[in-house]
């Protein structure tokens, strides 16, 4: 197995030419940026498996997260997807437009309205959440389980405080 990687290339170039500054943030974030990318591609392959968007994922997934009878108000649905309310209402359309879920009247608010999750809807989510497990635990392989727990202690440390 390789010991050193392409931003291991990177920083000994910059170091030899600026020996005055301190890489160590290049030294991680460019790792977490090159995976970044590997598992957007993983995402997008083990998402088009269920013939979903990845945003069509972030939706039926909120829905399939809050149990059943899976179903959510859209504003709780864009709080979970960080989306604007438009992007919100044009994405509840299209997975209308799918058979993805439906839209009910919220009995206990004949004024709201609810999305509701479809036995399509959860047959395509559970796949795809199948297929990104397999896929990621791939991208994870390197890794012993003990040091996927502390890499996963050190990226939560590290994302509180943008979350």
């Amino acid at each position: 197995m390789p010991t050193s990687d392409e931003v291991d290339r990177i920083v000994d170039a910059w170091e030899r030419e600026r020996p005055d500054l301190d890489f160590t943030p290049l030294q991680v974030l460019s790792r977490v940026g090159r995976l970044a990318r590997h598992l957007d591609r993983a995402r997008r392959t083990a998402f088009a498996a269920s013939a979903l968007e990845s945003w069509e994922f972030d939706v039926l997934s909120a829905l399939r997260r809050a149990g059943a009878p899976y179903q959510l108000s859209p504003k709780a649905l864009l709080l979970q997807t960080l989306v604007s309310s438009g992007t919100m209402t044009n994405r509840i359309d299209r997975l209308v437009q799918r058979e993805l879920v439906e839209r009910r009247t919220d009995p206990n608010d004949g004024r709201g309205i609810l999305v509701v999750m479809t036995l399509l809807g959860q047959e395509r989510v559970d796949t795809a959440i199948s297929e990104l497990l397999t896929a990621e635990a791939e991208l994870l392989d390197a890794l012993s389980p003990l040091d996927q727990e502390r890499l996963a202690v050190l990226l939560r440390k590290l994302s509180l405080d943008f979350d």
